[in-house]
């Protein structure tokens, strides 16, 4: 199989910024060219590609990278399964998703980490990464066996969704994975702080007569982790960054040389806690939609390199868990379908270039996970193509994951992946 991939404006972070013309050969990258100029239209003018994609005025790119998705299967398929919940990642433009361990059964042993890529490749859609659980049933009480879950393919560890509130046990396990080449993923929350409170602490939450959740419940553990990788010499990789203390926590430890790592999501970038409005559980997420302050601290941190990675932290929830009273609703908002369209955003106004967007989307997700997804030949032909001029307006029911809950539906936005290709296969087509 042959494809070629033509005349659109490559762009790979530090290796390409230009306009060429790509080469696939058996699901690989053969060639990366000049238009018009690659080896095999010189030296076999005859020889036509299986497929040639137009890709003039489009940005192509290494395949986008979501280092946290909630894919809710085992246990909780009616909210999403992998294949639907691959369906909503190339929608996106993603190639590959780490899907946390908050399953049910949880992650923490080596039978679900293979139905994960079991399921994940009878879908046939973007690739799937493990992230396994730091502990035990999530219970933060004793170390689940890396040794295991990483010979199963987990690329990772984390109890997202629950702190490791034990700073003892949040020690050893990245000492233990250290030892498994397995990054640390550490949801930093602590549980007494942020008590009962459903929202983020502030003017809003007390108009509202809902309890709140003070920034320093994230950046208190931020610290503590930030601390524990200094002690310890081992990275640690910090999740949904939202508050302005924890970009500056990590800020200062990346001076002081410490091995810490930041995500973000487009909602902490985009939306301040004015979002939960009349009580919309749409708005309702962990940790919260936080203030303007806050938001413009974290698209600093996106500016300056504080924060490496933009995630989505996908948590679809079905009607069931969505439509109660705010302080009973479930945390959570849909991601996949919309990251890439809110974060163009960025490059709009002027913040970021498309360059740097590639980079917080692709290349350095691959690089903390140990993989290299550069467009370079040899490598498997993982790409994105975005038009970025497409003007489209979110329609939740129209989502191709199974859940709709999103703040976004409505919105108009500019810029969107059409076209997402794995292993040289084109598995979505706008």
């Amino acid at each position: 199989m042959l494809t070629k991939i033509s005349g659109g404006h490559v762009i790979d972070p530090g290796l390409i910024n230009a306009r060429m013309d790509i080469w696939i050969k058996d699901g690989s990258i053969f060639e990366i060219c000049e238009e018009g100029k690659g080896s095999l239209e010189s030296s076999s003018p005859d020889k036509i590609p299986d497929r040639i994609i137009d890709a003039a005025g489009k940005i192509v790119v290494p395949g986008l990278i979501d280092m946290h998705v909630h894919l809710r299967e085992p246990g909780h398929e009616y909210k999403e399964t992998i294949e639907t919940g691959l369906k909503a990642a190339v929608a996106g433009g993603f190639t590959a998703v780490c899907c946390m361990p908050n399953t049910k059964p949880v992650n923490d042993n080596a039978q679900i980490t293979s139905f994960i890529y079991e399921k994940a490749r009878q879908a046939g859609l973007a690739k799937v990464y493990p992230v396994a659980a730091i502990s035990i049933g999530l219970k933060g009480d004793s170390l689940a066996e890396y040794a295991e879950l990483k010979a199963a393919g987990a690329v990772a560890v984390s109890d997202d969704g629950m702190p490791v509130s034990s700073g003892r046990l949040m020690r050893n396990a990245m000492e233990y994975a250290s030892c498994f080449g397995l990054l640390t993923i550490a949801h930093c929350e602590d549980h007494e702080l942020a008590g009962n409170g459903c929202m983020n602490e502030g003017a809003v939450s007390t108009r509202l007569g809902l309890r709140g959740i003070p920034n320093i419940s994230e950046s208190i553990m931020v610290m503590r982790d930030i601390e524990l990788s200094s002690l310890t010499g081992v990275p640690v990789h910090i999740a949904h960054v939202s508050a302005s203390e924890s970009v500056n926590a990590i800020r200062e430890a990346k001076k002081r040389g410490i091995k810490v790592t930041a995500e973000t999501a487009p909602h902490y970038f985009t939306l301040t806690d004015e979002a939960v409005g009349n009580y919309d559980t749409n708005a309702k997420m962990n940790p919260p939609l936080r203030t303007e302050t806050d938001r413009l601290a974290v698209i600093k941190g996106l500016e300056d390199g504080t924060l490496d990675i933009i995630a989505t932290d996908h948590a679809p929830h079905s009607v069931l868990e969505k439509e109660l009273e705010f302080d009973k609703a479930a945390n959570g908002i849909c991601g996949l379908e919309t990251s890439l369209g809110l974060s163009m955003k960025l490059v709009q106004d002027g913040i970021i270039n498309m360059e740097s967007l590639v980079r917080l989307m692709s290349t350095r997700p691959a690089e903390l996970l140990g993989m290299d997804n550069h467009l370079k030949p040899g490598n498997k032909a993982d790409i994105t193509i975005i038009d970025p001029d497409t003007e489209w307006k979110v329609d939740a029911s129209k989502f191709y994951g199974k859940s709709r809950n999103t703040p976004f539906d409505g919105w108009n936005l500019k810029g969107r992946a059409v076209m997402t290709i794995v292993g040289g296969r084109i598995v979505f087509e706008l």
